[in-house]
């Protein structure tokens, strides 16, 4: 039986999949499409994450799709108004009717004879396996495993009396009402636990082996709000989202090029929320630079108005083990627990896992070197989108889905059936694919591909040069060979006009 073939496959049904579903539905309207979802429910990330004060830590007019304009109020949106917000977008462009949920794909098996994807799948609700093929494959399942979140191995975990919760797997019947609770961790998930369980907890401890930067921004967006009552929707939106990725570029580069004084215009924020004598130094003062690892942003303040009220508190010390009532830790302390959680971070997966084959080769991609930072060298017709570390993810979402399109159209023209990414001059340096110093980084980067220390091969991470080099960059340089025929096909080498800025 002739198995079914589609122009692109894209594999996952969060917020980048369904904006890479609209953006090939109107920009490469004759290409026959399917997105592949390994889960039940669209939505990705703001689907699976159900715990208490789940938010962006993004602003919203940069996290929202550039061609649908975020509306709601606020700017640091909850989980469920996001989730939403990816549904209702997919249902007004007809995409929820594109997705085959319960799909999840194990191993896609690349053909050059075929110019060709072989695509194994298999249905999650039944465990059989199908298989079909596609011209191109685009994995949208963002970059961290689905099935388990990262809890380290603590001691005496066995002992103790209380509960323990992973923010990835939160239970929809624990109630933490007149609980005392401890929140391990000090990065994104841990400053949005703490201040939202603070409202019925008996208290909220935030343990934190080492502190990170905070900084609190409004919940509303004061421009937007008055460019919002003075201008249509669709005029106002890109202005502000323009304003904001202005804004956070220059907070990553002040960041990077004088953290001094970045540190001290956070510090001063955080002195200015915090009660007199406060102990800033231990708590709020990472021994890192600024932007080494994410920025925790805090909308109005809430996690230094729940330390104010005397129902949060943050500890400041390592955990030498469980007891039955709590945890001991390195100082002698104890910290009386009913509750634990362990917002202890990620464990990072590319490609959802799937296993990646070309001519009969299996490809370890942590010896690739990526290409545009969203395809790999020596992998053809293939693209993901990772997004930014520094910025919101779907800045560099829309650009991937922009450029995906772009070079499709370009083979179509072309008569190219395949486009294979080079690796750089092997006499030529590489480096980890990203460069944060966060943990759930440093464990996985001998699991990530490597990037090179220029362009074509160098991630990065700044919007402004994406939007020049994967908008309006040319398609065709040295770090790409695109063939024309079936079999046996010749590489074809790029124009001598085709150099990529950057």
């Amino acid at each position: 039986m002739e198995l079914e073939h589609l122009d692109v496959l894209i594999v996952g049904a969060g917020l980048s999949g369904i904006g890479a579903a609209r953006h090939l539905q109107d920009d490469c309207p004759g290409k026959s499409f399917a997105i592949l979802e390994g889960r039940g429910a669209s939505g990705g990330t703001w689907d699976l994450f159900r715990y208490p004060g789940i938010r962006s830590d993004s602003d919203m007019f940069t996290l929202g799709y550039a061609f649908r304009p975020w509306e709601e109020a606020k700017a640091i949106a909850d989980g469920p108004t996001i989730l939403r917000y990816i549904r209702d977008t997919a249902r007004e462009h007809g995409i929820d009717r594109r997705i085959r949920f319960g799909h999840r794909v194990l191993r896609a098996a690349w053909s050059s004879t075929e110019a060709r994807w072989t695509v194994e799948v298999e249905r999650t609700d039944s465990g059989e396996t199908l298989e079909l093929t596609c011209g191109f494959l685009f994995g949208n399942t963002g970059y961290y495993r689905y099935d388990e979140g990262y809890t380290p191995d603590f001691e005496g975990t066995d002992r103790f009396a209380g509960q323990i919760v992973h923010p990835q797997h939160w239970p929809e019947d624990l109630d933490c009402t007149g609980k005392r609770v401890v929140v391990i961790g000090s990065g994104a998930t841990a400053v949005t636990l703490l201040p939202a369980l603070a409202e019925r907890a008996a208290h909220v401890t935030m343990l934190q082996r080492s502190p990170s930067y905070v900084l609190s921004l409004p919940a509303r967006d004061p421009v937007a709000d008055l460019l919002r009552r003075a201008l249509p929707a669709r005029v106002a939106y890109p202005i502000v989202r323009w304003k904001n990725v202005l804004l956070s570029t220059l907070v990553f580069q002040l960041s990077r090029r004088a953290p001094r004084l970045m540190k001290a215009l956070i510090r001063k924020g955080v002195e200015k929320q915090l009660p007199p004598g406060y102990d800033v130094d231990t708590h709020f003062a990472p021994r890192y630079d600024p932007w080494d690892q994410r920025l925790c942003l805090v909308p109005d303040g809430d996690l230094f108005t729940a330390i104010r009220s005397g129902r949060a508190s943050v500890v400041t010390d390592r955990i030498e083990t469980f007891t039955e009532r709590g945890l001991r830790l390195a100082s002698g302390a104890e910290l009386e627990a009913e509750v634990v959680v362990t917002a202890t971070g990620l464990n990072l997966l590319v490609l959802g896992g799937m296993k990646i084959a070309v001519d009969g080769r299996e490809i370890d991609l942590s010896e690739t070197v990526g290409y545009k930072g969203m395809m790999f060298s020596g992998v053809p017709n293939l693209a993901v989108t990772l997004g930014y570390t520094n910025a919101s993810w779907t800045l560099k979402g829309d650009l991937v889905s922009d450029y995906v399109c772009r070079l499709l159209n370009h083979m179509d023209a072309r008569g190219y059936r395949q486009c294979t990414p080079r690796a750089p001059d092997p006499s030529l340096p590489t480096q980890p694919f990203i460069d944060l110093a966060s943990g759930y980084v440093l464990r996985s980067l001998d699991a990530l591909p490597k990037q090179g220390v220029a362009t074509p091969w160098r991630l990065h991470q700044n919007y402004l040069r994406d939007v020049v080099m994967l908008k309006h960059g040319a398609l065709e340089d040295k770090g790409i060979a695109f063939a024309s025929a079936v079999s046996g096909a010749e590489p074809v080498a790029p124009a001598a006009t085709a150099a990529v800025p950057g």
